[in-house]
């Protein structure tokens, strides 16, 4: 029994070494990612920041890892975040949604965020979450730029 114990480990401890050295694609594109996003929706100084701190790392190009990224298997479950996050809504693809598209992005936005589902909470154990004052500010102003889009329907 505590040779099978030592084999399992030992194969364990392996293949946490090797996934060192294979390591899942940043996703690290630079601010002008979310450049047309913030020039067409105009966000406040405020809701920049907002964005920047608590959605872009997962809901843009331009995610900013924090230190312990780099260690696998952390590295890996990272990265499947924010392909995920990018997948349901991804601000640094805005220039390419419909009128239609960008107003259903955000009305899911605004819902994600009153229920409490986003930021996720695996985020917030570190990143913190979304005051009650930045839900609020965050959803007053989805609601007015989501305005520009029902019009232009």
């Amino acid at each position: 029994m505590k040779g099978i114990i030592k084999k399992v480990g030992l194969v364990l401890v392996i293949a946490l070494v090797v996934m060192q050295f294979i390591r899942p694609d940043k996703n690290e594109s630079g601010y002008e990612s979310v450049a047309f996003f913030e020039k067409e929706t105009q966000p406040t100084a405020e809701l920049q920041t907002i964005l920047k701190d608590k959605c872009y790392d997962c809901h843009s190009n331009q995610t900013v890892y924090p230190w312990y990224s780099n260690i696998a298997p952390v590295s890996y479950w990272i990265s499947h975040h924010v392909e995920e996050g990018k997948e349901h809504f991804n601000v640094s693809d805005w220039d390419s949604y419909s009128v239609k598209k960008k107003d259903h992005k955000l009305e899911e936005l605004v819902e994600e965020v009153e229920e409490g589902e986003m930021p996720l909470d695996s985020y917030t154990w570190l990143h913190g979450n979304l005051t009650e004052d930045e839900k609020n500010v965050l959803i007053d102003w989805v609601n007015r730029v989501r305005k520009q889009y029902s019009v232009s329907q």
